[in-house]
């Protein structure tokens, strides 16, 4: 059983960086994609970034050229450096791993999340 874990959250000033992680427990292939979802109070969850199995990055338009998504191949670990934080940046991030395995088996796993939150 695959299980994601999110860390690096915390208060930050707004104009702050952080640097979230997501480690799985589990086996994550290389073609599975990997990214970062986000779910602010009264919104719908949203697409943070995503780095794809073939090494492509994709951001949100809010990201506005703030937020760097990386992949750990020896770790399989995803992280997403946010500079320039705003206050609506705010949410819970939650980590997201997705695709198909050697078998052709559909997965779409996900982390318990991890709180940002950017206040003055």
């Amino acid at each position: 059983q695959v299980q994601l874990v999110e860390s690096g959250g915390g208060l930050v000033q707004p104009g702050g960086s952080l640097r979230l992680a997501c480690a799985p427990s589990g086996i994550i292939y290389s073609t599975y994609d990997m990214g970062w979802y986000r779910q602010a109070p009264g919104k719908q969850r949203e697409l943070v970034a995503v780095f794809a199995s073939g090494g492509s990055t994709k951001y949100a338009d809010f990201v506005q050229g703030r937020f760097t998504i990386s992949r750990d191949n020896t770790e399989n670990t995803v992280y997403l450096q946010m500079n320039s934080l705003k206050a609506e940046d705010t949410a819970v991030y939650y980590c997201n791993v997705r695709g198909r395995g050697p078998y052709g088996a559909y997965v779409n796993y996900w982390g318990q999340g991890t709180q940002v939150t950017v206040s003055s």
